[in-house]
This record gives C-alpha cells, structure tokens and sequence, in this order.
C-alpha cells in the first residue's frame, strides 16, 4: 500500500539544523526499510497559483487556494503493508521534523 505523509507547518520557522538531521535519519530509515517512494519540501504559499483551465477558461489566481494560518509544507510518500504501519510512520515523521503531519492512503 501507498501513503502519502503531508507535513503541516505555521510558517513562523523553517526546519533547523537539527530538525534537518532527524529527517535526514528518518529518511535513511526508510530507505533502508524499502519504504521509501520520494520526498520533498514545499516553498511557501504565497508562491502558489491555482490555475483552473476547465472548458478553456485559462484562469490563473497568482495566490493559494486557501488562506489559512497552517499549510503543508512536505510531504513523505511512503511503502507500507498496512495502515497500521504507515501510521507508526507517521508518528516516526512527525517527531522527526517536529511538525504535526497528515496521513493519507492513496487510492
């Protein structure tokens, strides 16, 4: 099965150095553990754009869809064979870069 960790961020700090060294180690764990997929970080929101072009409406917002005082600011996709594994995962993650974060099966 397939998941997807989201990293939930307030944007009043990026990851420090130490922070950086645990989710490097969590990293190195799963990859040791085949549970790795790919990772990666998120730049801020106020860089997003959505972009609707549905029926040619070529509509773009130059801002996030939500305004919101939390964001996803990463995200892990993970192996795991089941959900109960993946949420010891998460808690893995969660420590590690000392961030709440969301988990999702994908479909």
């Amino acid at each position: 099965m397939k998941f997807i960790i989201f990293v939930i961020d307030d944007l009043t700090n990026s990851g420090t150095q130490a922070e950086m060294v645990e989710i490097n180690a969590f990293n190195d764990t799963l990859r040791a553990n085949g549970q790795w997929i790919f990772a990666g970080g998120l730049s801020a929101p106020e860089n997003a754009s959505v972009i609707d072009n549905r029926a040619g409406a070529g509509i773009e917002t130059g801002k996030p869809f939500f305004d919101v005082k939390e964001n996803f600011s990463g995200f892990w996709l993970i192996e795991s064979a089941d959900a109960q594994i993946a949420k010891g995962l998460a808690l893995a993650g969660s420590k590690a870069c000392n961030r709440k974060v969301e988990l999702r099966p994908l479909l």
